[in-house]
């Protein structure tokens, strides 16, 4: 997706060899032109997929995966990491280690929201290790539904995390494939 390889080299901020920042248009300040366009690509990739609900990880991919839901015409859930007052009981729940933050988090979606005949579409901001993704892999399973795929905004290419998810058998679609943040820097993967 040309537009987002553009604003990632005219606005993303390279953070050492391993971390690519992009809070001016992602994930703290939001553009909601390439959200749209983000939408766009990604209802797109998974028309022909019968897809019934997105699925996020809070909060980063709220944006990308809320103008997915909105193309494609389904709910948007977003994974909760803390346990609220009203969200104590009936949830599926799983672990999930950031790469960014460096940490393990409780990811958690209540039960009353995903159904043995839902086709869950999976959509995350960055693919780094893959273990956001298969977190909430795992909640789509443990409720008997199905994922239609995994749709990532960046991945992060000389990281494991693609292979990782093809190995568990998801289709994977990227929109910005990251080859190297060397030398400060970002090339794309072809």
């Amino acid at each position: 997706m040309e537009q987002l390889k553009n604003k990632i080299l005219s606005e993303g901020r390279v953070l050492g060899d391993q971390v690519l920042k992009v809070d001016s248009f992602l994930n703290h300040r939001i553009d909601p032109a390439l959200m749209s366009a983000i939408g766009d690509t990604f209802a797109a990739l998974f028309a022909e997929e019968g897809v019934t609900q997105v699925l996020t990880l809070e909060s980063s991919g709220i944006a990308p995966a809320m103008m997915t839901a909105l193309r494609l015409r389904v709910p948007l859930i977003f994974a909760r990491k803390r346990k609220s007052l009203t969200l104590k009981d009936d949830m599926w729940t799983e672990k999930a280690y950031s790469f960014t933050k460096q940490e393990e988090s409780e990811v958690s979606v209540s039960r009353q929201f995903l159904h043995p005949a839902d086709r869950v579409l999976i959509v995350d901001d960055f693919l780094a290790n893959g273990q956001a993704a298969l977190a909430l892999a795992r909640i789509v399973a443990q409720a008997g539904a199905t994922v239609a795929g995994i749709g990532i905004v960046i991945e992060k290419s000389f990281q494991s995390g693609r292979a990782t998810l093809l190995e568990a058998g998801f289709r994977v679609e990227s929109l910005a494939r990251v080859a190297s943040l060397s030398e400060g820097r970002v090339t794309f993967a072809e």
